[in-house]
């Protein structure tokens, strides 16, 4: 299979790093090749922390992805995400040089290249921009400029940017473990691409993506992305405070978690226990469900404040920015039981789980639907959109040497019509002036017979 048939999305997460491999079907679904995961070691709160072992999770997760797709692996799309991701909105214009003719890609791009020019703070690098309205001379509130015409473009930015550092390492870690970065997308982003449809966007959406490190949050409205943040807490630190609440090891307060964890306390029973086996000989532990759910709860709605805090900054209660689709939770965090009706509770909207459900194709990679996979998918498709956009270039190309030798020979065809109207014409031109002397001629002639017969 050639390389540019396939493309690879790489999720570099808190608590597991995961390696996809796929491509676009005949029907425009995802279809997987394969998947490799791996314990994420080096990894912090979104943020490398330790390059060597972050390298080695990256090459077991890419080995894995590579024996089960059957395919090898040198191009990556990368996830960021950490608490040095921010967010800031931004307009700029350029002055086209020929207003007459019409706007291209390039003009966008002209655009893009200059506000990436900005000066950010020290140590900090842009990541993103992303166009959200266009103004074409004085005609604003435009979503796609090209074709049209005019001297002023015009638009508004949202721009991502994010610690020079942190962005190095991530690349570093990349290098290292053999592969090529072919680009580096913010979470939440991708999320959104594997879980939202056109309509949530439209209409007003938040994502929210909950992992182990972090929760990252996307809101778009009228189909354009409006606000993007993260926030430095996630599942892991809920596994932790089970962990502290309850006096036992990780790996036991990550099982309790997954199996028996609920949002809403008011919903367990005060009679249920579950046991936990005592290490070293020790006396089991019994955990009542209804405590286990209390000390979950008060983290969540720690968690569910501050991403209420971002719908408030972003304005999600006014009237003109109401998110009509309400929010779309997804990432591992989302599994846990009763989140949703806490979510409803907590902001006032109507939410529900996000699963890549409309976008994957597969029936054998049914476990990738899952909200825990939703960064991975969507890193999948952007890296597949890079290659659909690398590919469209060439068919243009070839488009253009077709319309440019058509031209060539309709030109030729042109002029050699052009030669046979004016040899018609100057053929015509000559008979008429041969017409022309004859007619002199038999009038000199008639002179001279009326001469001689005077004469007579």
């Amino acid at each position: 299979m050639e390389n540019h048939e396939y493309s690879v999305g790489l999720d570099i997460g808190t608590t597991k790093i995961v390696a996809i491999v796929g491509r676009r079907n005949t029907h425009g679904k995802i279809e997987v090749l394969g998947v490799g995961t791996a314990k994420s070691l080096g990894v912090h709160k979104g943020i490398v922390n330790n390059i060597s072992q972050t390298i080695q999770s990256i090459k077991a997760a890419v080995a894995q992805a590579q024996a089960s797709s059957g395919v090898p692996i040198q191009k990556v799309t990368v996830g960021i995400a950490g608490k040095h991701i921010r967010s800031l909105q931004h307009s700029d214009y350029i002055m086209r040089e020929n207003p007459d003719r019409f706007i291209t890609d390039d003009d966008i791009d002209k655009l893009k290249d200059q506000v990436k020019q900005l000066v950010m703070l020290p140590g900090e690098e842009i990541i993103h921009v992303l166009p959200q309205e266009y103004k074409v001379d004085s005609q604003g509130e435009i979503q796609e400029p090209v074709g049209m015409h005019g001297t002023r473009l015009e638009a508004n930015f949202h721009v991502v940017v994010g610690q020079m550092g942190s962005i190095r390492n991530i690349a570093r870690c990349v290098r290292e473990a053999g592969l090529e970065m072919e680009a580096l997308t913010l979470e939440p982003l991708a999320s959104s691409e594997a879980v939202l449809t056109k309509e949530e966007k439209e209409a007003g959406v938040a994502i929210v993506d909950i992992g182990g490190g972090t929760t990252d949050i996307a809101i778009f409205k009228d189909n354009i992305i409006r606000h993007t943040c993260v926030i430095p807490y996630g599942g892991g630190i809920i596994t932790d405070d089970i962990k502290e609440g309850c006096s036992i090891i990780e790996k036991h307060a990550e099982k309790l978690k997954v199996n028996f964890g609920s949002a809403v306390p008011e919903l367990e029973k005060d009679s249920t226990f579950v046991t936990i086996p005592g290490l070293h000989g020790r006396p089991d532990k019994e955990i009542s469900l209804k405590t286990l759910a209390q000390i979950v709860n008060a983290r969540v709605e720690e968690i569910l404040e501050m991403v209420n805090t971002e719908l408030k900054a972003y304005g999600a209660f006014e009237q003109k920015k109401k998110l009509i689709a309400g929010i779309v939770l997804t990432g591992g965090g989302s599994n846990l039981r009763h989140l949703r009706q806490l979510a409803n509770y907590t902001t006032g909207f109507d939410s529900r789980i996000g699963f890549a459900n409309e976008y994957v194709t597969n029936d054998k990679s049914q476990h990738l639907k899952g909200p825990e996979y939703a960064t991975a998918i969507g890193l999948l498709m952007e890296s597949l959109k890079i290659r659909d956009k690398k590919n469209v270039p060439e068919k243009v190309e070839e488009k253009e040497e077709a319309k440019t030798a058509q031209k060539i020979e309709v030109h030729t065809e042109e002029n050699t019509l052009q030669d046979i109207v004016s040899k018609e014409e100057l053929a015509g031109q000559n008979n008429a002036t041969r017409r022309n002397k004859l007619t002199i001629g038999q009038k000199i002639m008639e002179s001279v017979k009326k001469f001689f017969e005077e004469v007579e």
